[in-house]
């Protein structure tokens, strides 16, 4: 045992171990070497490393995120209008039906329940000016256009359950969300438009140094995506027809039954359609195949819901919106209003009218009390897809403002829409005549031509304008606003006849135009103009997001006077770093005794609207 141990602790020993005493310990150096060599491979950059390259394929995913945000916005907005649309025409004609509301609600007066429904979703928006930039800055873009498809499909849900406390309340609920859905998407597309500029030109000084895009710079990526947006959502028009052509169809009446009292049509009609059948419904559909029908909406309301959540980035980054929700909700109220200081957009104010008019006229003037009251409403939704397609087509034909003179696409449009509203105003077509199809087809698709140059050339147009702003959801406030005013109007002339409705329209388009051609004179005489710009916020903002080099934990006790006068200095500075005319200069008084006493820098209410900015 004790030769084993020895011969264990023999083989533990180091092999060729250096005799004791004073000689220095011999180390090898090759394992040291192989080492080195190996550490300053891994920490030295490398060799095939290109910075310049790793840096543009970075831009070029920035470049497809803001594609990819372009055709999802456009996407979910055409799916929740598409649902909304598709739902609000089937339950009209279902509800219109004698036999159907006498069958299954006898006793509850869905006649009634349409007419404040209808009456929530077209006088609510009225009061949109209010609170849409009040709820834009408190949700940000991107959560504004989420909330708004989550309160139309809630009008989905409704309808699982027809009753006056759900259908009315969500009636309201869609007017409420109408103005602040289409002001976001507006401001939406520009600003991505302006982000995709900045991923473009990463290299220029002027955006390493995040200072304002030289103008016009922006106009041609605005003009390509306002363009997409109007090419993908027209298509709502399209699939919302889906339910009538599938479904609805199979159960409605021809129109030798359902026009058999109509005895005028077109120019010499009043109202919609007077004297259409009160039983449209062949027979009752079953409520399990309508519950199937809502079912499948429901599903592409909460598709367009997960479209906007998951697939849209953010427009702003979150210390962008906390900055300008700190200006106070005061401020924010009145600036839409301060916008109407500037003669542009006043100017422009009878075209937002009138697009409000054309885009209702559309449906209940050329669509129901011409092509429905000639060909039956079983042609319905040939004439709304005709409509759709055309204008879902012709919204490439603002890519025009990319060669010509922005007077031209707008403009352009009007004419078509003068020379149709003349036509129809001189026509009156008889009741039951199918031969009139081809000719209520092609009027269809002229009205869509014309819509699609109307809606595409505005929203550019306000994006070219005020491109130099980067919050535009004031502007697209203004402008949907008198949209929804004008809408709002039409519902309250539905009785009127049909001539009276169209000199309304061609009175109001040609002063459009006259408005229209008076505001780009001015623009191209470099006319002054008032913009408003955000105000800072007047207190100081503390938190994380606002931590400052010197003083983050300094409570203001323990300022000195020095310091008071700099930060209030800096407080007062323009948004944009420049110095306003409209401010006092702070000043120091000595009291008595010698004493300094601090002067306050004070600014007038409206300090920040500059005037005379140039075009």
């Amino acid at each position: 045992m004790a030769e084993e141990a020895d011969n264990v602790y023999r083989e533990a020993e180091p092999l060729g171990a250096p005799p004791a005493g004073d000689t220095e310990l011999v180390q090898p150096v090759g394992n040291e070497g192989n080492m080195q060599e190996q550490m300053d491979e891994f920490l030295d950059p490398h060799s095939e490393y290109d910075e310049e390259e790793e840096e543009r394929k970075y831009y070029r995913r920035k470049r497809l995120g803001v594609v990819k945000n372009v055709v999802a916005a456009s996407t979910g907005g055409m799916i929740t209008y598409s649902v909304y649309i598709g739902l609000l025409q089937m339950q009209l004609i279902l509800h219109y039906d004698e036999t159907y509301r006498e069958v299954k609600y006898s006793s509850m007066g869905l006649e009634d329940i349409d007419s404040k429904m209808l009456m929530g979703i077209n006088v609510t928006p009225i009061i949109g000016l209010l609170y849409t930039p009040v709820l834009i800055r408190f949700l940000g873009t991107k959560w504004m256009m989420f909330l708004a498809s989550g309160i139309y499909a809630l009008f989905v849900s409704t309808n699982f359950w027809e009753r006056y406390y759900t259908l009315v309340p969500s009636a309201v609920a869609i007017g409420v969300a109408i103005v602040p859905l289409w002001a976001s998407l507006g401001n939406y597309i520009t600003r991505m438009a302006q982000q995709y500029y900045e991923f473009v030109n990463y290299n220029e000084k002027h955006v390493q140094e995040q200072k304002k895009i030289p103008k016009g710079a922006c106009h041609r990526y605005i003009i390509i995506f306002q363009s997409v947006f109007y090419v993908i959502f027209h298509l709502c028009l399209v699939f919302a027809e889906f339910p009538m052509v599938f479904f609805l169809n199979n159960f409605l009446y021809d129109y030798n039954h359902t026009l058999f009292k109509v005895t005028e049509c077109g120019a010499s009609s009043q109202g919609y359609i007077s004297g259409l059948n009160k039983t449209v419904l062949l027979h009752l559909p079953r409520s399990l195949l309508l519950i199937k029908v809502e079912s499948v909406l429901m599903g592409a309301a909460f598709l367009a819901m997960i479209i906007f959540l998951v697939l849209c980035g953010a427009a702003y980054r979150p210390t962008e919106e906390i900055d300008l929700r700190s200006i106070g909700w005061g401020n924010i109220f009145q600036l839409p209003f301060k916008h109407l200081r500037d003669y542009r957009i006043r100017l422009l104010c009878p075209f937002f009218i009138y697009s409000g008019f054309e885009t209702l006229f559309a449906v209940t003037g050329l669509i129901m009390s011409y092509g429905v009251c000639t060909l039956g409403l079983e042609r319905l939704w040939a004439l709304v897809m005709v409509y759709g397609l055309s204008a879902s087509a012709s919204s490439t034909l603002s890519l025009s403002f990319l060669c010509l003179p922005r007077l031209v696409p707008l403009l352009g449009g009007a004419v078509l829409h003068v020379l149709v509203l003349v036509g129809l105003m001189t026509w009156s077509p008889m009741p039951g005549n199918p031969s009139w199809e081809p000719l209520l087809l092609v009027l269809a698709a002229l009205w869509g031509i014309g819509s699609a140059l109307n809606k595409t050339g505005l929203s550019t147009l306000l994006g070219m304008l005020y491109e130099d702003k980067e919050r535009l959801d004031f502007v697209y406030t203004i402008y949907h606003w008198w949209q929804a005013i004008a809408i709002f109007i039409v519902y309250l002339w539905s009785s009127l006849p049909m001539r009276a409705k169209i000199s309304i329209l061609l009175v109001t388009l040609l002063l459009s135009c006259l408005c229209y051609v008076l505001m780009e004179h001015r623009v191209m005489k470099k006319v002054p103009f008032r913009l408003p710009r955000i105000p800072r916020p007047r207190h100081k903002v503390k938190g994380y997001r606002y931590l400052e080099d010197d003083d983050s934990d300094e409570s203001e006790s323990e300022k000195s006077d020095e310091e008071d006068v700099e930060s209030g200095e800096e407080r007062d500075k323009d948004a944009d770093g420049d110095g306003d005319a409209d401010s006092q200069v702070s000043h120091l008084d000595l009291g008595e005794g010698g004493e300094m006493v601090r002067g306050c820098r004070r600014r007038r209410d409206d300090a920040y609207e500059q005037a005379g900015g140039m075009e």
